[in-house]
């Protein structure tokens, strides 16, 4: 039941720096022992603008160094997983069989079926694994040989159409 009260202070935490951090589900459960929490049955999260759901949501903690508190490593959702986050002004929205989240680096893996759209120019792409890094702007995408990475953008065609 300490994972229940360490996430308590963890979501008082985000509202105490203006978040909101909001987390329905059917069922909860605390791992004391591994550290986990579970969310499972239609798993829907909010906080400002950005979602994710899924049918199951594990977030896994780790003792802070500077701070010596309980914080939350790593965000695990599985089982029909979809999300949409703004950054930098712009919006994403993406689906995959897991998408992991690890705040302290900034990195999302979106692994199976993954599909990333940046909304705001239309750009979408589909591979087995993506994986982005807000830090450093980094991002891979991996396919195999039957489902080749595949990347559509759409291209401007107003100078094309004033020549005609």
């Amino acid at each position: 039941m300490r994972i229940f009260l360490i996430l308590i202070l963890a979501i008082s935490t985000l509202i105490a720096k203006n978040e909101k951090l909001t987390i329905d589900a059917v069922y909860f459960q605390a791992e004391d022992s591994r550290n986990v929490a579970t969310f499972e049955i239609n798993v829907k999260i909010q906080m400002g603008e950005d979602r994710l759901n899924a049918q199951k949501l594990e977030l896994f903690f780790e003792i802070d160094k500077d701070t010596n508190k309980k914080v939350v490593s790593k965000y695990e959702a599985t089982k029909k997983a979809d999300f949409e986050i703004y950054s930098n002004g712009k919006l994403y929205k993406g689906s995959g069989d897991k998408i992991i989240y690890e705040p302290k680096k900034d990195e999302y893996n979106i692994i199976g079926n993954a599909f990333l759209h940046e909304v705001n120019e239309d750009r979408k792409v589909y591979g087995d694994h993506i994986y982005i890094n807000q830090l450093n702007g980094e991002a891979r995408v991996k396919g195999n040989e039957k489902k080749p990475v595949r990347f559509i953008l759409n291209i401007d065609n107003k100078e094309k159409q004033k020549e005609e």
